[in-house]
């Protein structure tokens, strides 16, 4: 799994979005943000895949299954086509795209690869998450929208998903003791949230509405289903070593800590990811995983998000 962000101060990136030319001005046209984002969504992606192919020790020619997973951008061709021609991946490979679903969106794709790689366990899976936030940025003094100009940021982060490994023979990677595997997802449909959270296309780019009810609502219903949901592997709450939880803000990690009763530190990965990141949508969640990963951290683990409708995700992972 690696990850990445775009190079160079802000102020050398920036020259997209013009000063406002008056009281009415709303900024780029949806068109002209999606031009943009053709044109660099593709080299993020490509610099994350490589290094999680690298990571993993598996050869392009071995990917079997690609998912693109982004809710900041609509072009066909796109990432998948690009990836394909740019890692030399095999004209046939099986392309998925899982779109426009927000936050919790990489756990979607994780379930797509776990469905192939479960069918197939000779089958190699790239998952890709690829966001372009900043993309987003919305002009005036609407609260709702400085919330989300302030919050959100790019990013792009990928990770090679493998059925059952072969000891490393017939060209397979052997297992590693750092290899997490995704043991079981859930999600669930909080009931009277769907104008909470959305996601939706304007003139002016994408916009979210973003209900100060969310953190009240997490902290709420959050417990109670997860716990059921843990049931059904034979865990409890208790029996979670780590937590990946996505920052869709501070006040939603303060929510996830109450309704679970988890010592603040519990989040840390999340909280510094938040501040050295921002909030990436999708591809958030691959960098606290990351982290976690990195230092060693003990499993089982649970990783989270929120997204639209209102919607909760989790995967369990060991």
């Amino acid at each position: 799994m690696l990850l990445h962000r775009p190079d160079g101060a802000l102020r050398d990136r920036q020259d997209f979005f013009r000063a406002v030319a008056d009281e009415g001005d709303r900024g780029p046209s949806t068109a002209d943000r999606m031009a943009r984002y053709e044109r660099a969504a593709p080299a993020l992606a490509l610099a994350a895949a490589r290094s999680a192919l690298e990571d993993a020790a598996v050869t392009p020619d071995q990917v079997s299954h690609l998912v693109i997973v982004s809710c900041t951008g609509f072009v066909s061709p796109g990432v998948d086509a690009s990836l394909v021609q740019e890692l030399g991946l095999a004209a046939g490979v099986t392309r998925t795209q899982v779109g426009f679903m927000g936050c919790h969106g990489t756990f979607n794709g994780l379930r797509v690869a776990h469905g192939f790689t479960r069918a197939d366990p000779t089958a190699y899976a790239l998952v890709c998450s690829v966001e372009l936030c900043s993309l987003h940025f919305a002009y005036g003094w609407d609260p709702e929208s400085m919330v989300a100009n302030a919050l959100f940021a790019d990013g792009a982060g990928a990770v090679v998903c493998g059925g059952e490994r072969s000891g490393g023979g017939d060209g397979a990677p052997a297992d590693r003791a750092d290899d997490w595997r995704v043991a079981a997802t859930g999600t669930v449909i909080l009931a009277d949230t769907a104008e909470d959270m959305t996601w939706r296309i304007g003139d002016h780019g994408f916009r979210m509405t973003l209900s100060p009810r969310v953190p009240e609502v997490i902290g709420r219903e959050l417990r109670s289903w997860l716990g059921g949901w843990l049931a059904m592997s034979g865990l409890g709450l208790e029996d979670i070593a780590s937590w990946a939880v996505h920052p869709g803000g501070p006040r939603i990690l303060d929510a996830v800590e109450g309704a679970l009763d988890l010592e603040r530190d519990r989040t840390s990965s999340a909280r510094e990811v938040l501040a050295a990141h921002g909030n990436m949508s999708s591809a958030t969640i691959l960098f606290i995983l990351q982290r976690l990963r990195a230092t060693g951290a003990p499993r089982p683990c649970v990783a989270l998000a929120f997204g639209p409708g209102l919607v909760a995700e989790a995967a369990l992972i060991v």
